[in-house]
């Protein structure tokens, strides 16, 4: 699934094509893509209307239009989004599409078909849930203290609930711990003042990384141009299981925990 640098980097992309663009029409061959909203109604609310800013927040992507209203976006899976020209051959797993005033068309690829599509008024009904940004400085060492020693889970799958902090995924968890050095199976409130501090620097420095090589193309993920991302080639433990760890030599090991595949290593994640 795509995570925080994947979207940032699809947002970065789309912004060009899309900001200033006004939807003609939209298409949708698979209904389970839209959320709360029948297709015509959502034709009729996003029709004529421009688009006047793209961001994101976690892993939406958030579409702001002229009139108030925000198309979000969740990749999930296999989502992809591209802008092409309206006669581009079509693909069977495109499932929604919206066309635009100048001729050319954004596509939601979505092979799995697990890819959500939502209209709100207020952006806090679809993502009012969601935890800090990890990337905005209001996200302090101290708030990472604060929330820490208030959950006893398992720092792996704590880091990937969205709703304690917002855009981590399996592959930025697993190289945020081993850059801090912590094992992934460490209770949060069993954390040091000093280990809470390289954490919090770990998680802003591979999501930082992530951003400026465009993503981890490991899976399914490539950028709207189709072309990959890089960040796949500078992960420390994600899936290099039984591979020498580039710090110590000891091998990277691979483990279940919160039902994902977590990687690390076990001398300097000891």
């Amino acid at each position: 699934m795509p995570e925080l640098p994947e979207v940032e980097t699809v947002v970065r992309a789309l912004r060009r094509p899309l900001i200033g663009r006004t939807i003609t029409e939209m298409r949708n061959y698979w209904p389970r893509h839209l959320v709360g909203v029948t297709l015509s109604e959502f034709q009729r609310r996003v029709h004529g209307r421009s688009i006047t800013a793209i961001n994101r927040r976690a892993k939406y992507l958030i579409f702001s239009l002229n009139d108030g209203q925000s198309l979000i976006i969740h990749l999930k899976m296999s989502g992809h989004l591209a802008v092409v020209d309206q006669d581009t051959p079509p693909d069977k797993h495109v499932h929604t599409i919206w066309g635009l005033d100048n001729g050319r068309e954004l596509r939601f690829r979505d092979t799995r078909k697990f890819g959500r599509v939502q209209l709100v008024e207020n952006t806090m009904e679809a993502l009012g849930h969601l935890g800090p940004e990890p990337l905005e400085p209001a996200f302090t060492v101290e708030v990472l203290l604060e929330r820490l020693q208030k959950r006893k889970r398992a720092l792996k799958p704590l880091l990937l609930d969205q709703t304690f902090v917002a855009g981590i995924g399996n592959i930025y968890a697993d190289e945020a711990l081993f850059h801090a050095g912590i094992h992934p199976e460490r209770r949060a409130n069993t954390l040091t003042p000093t280990e809470i501090a390289d954490l919090h620097a770990a998680i802003q420095k591979v999501l930082q990384m992530g951003i400026e090589r465009e993503g981890a193309s490991i899976q399914t993920y490539v950028k709207p141009d189709g072309k990959k991302g890089d960040m796949q080639n500078a992960v420390a433990v994600f899936r290099r299981t039984g591979a020498p760890c580039y710090n110590c030599g000891s091998v990277i090991q691979r483990i279940k925990l919160g039902g994902r595949s977590t990687h690390f290593c076990p001398t300097c994640q000891h």
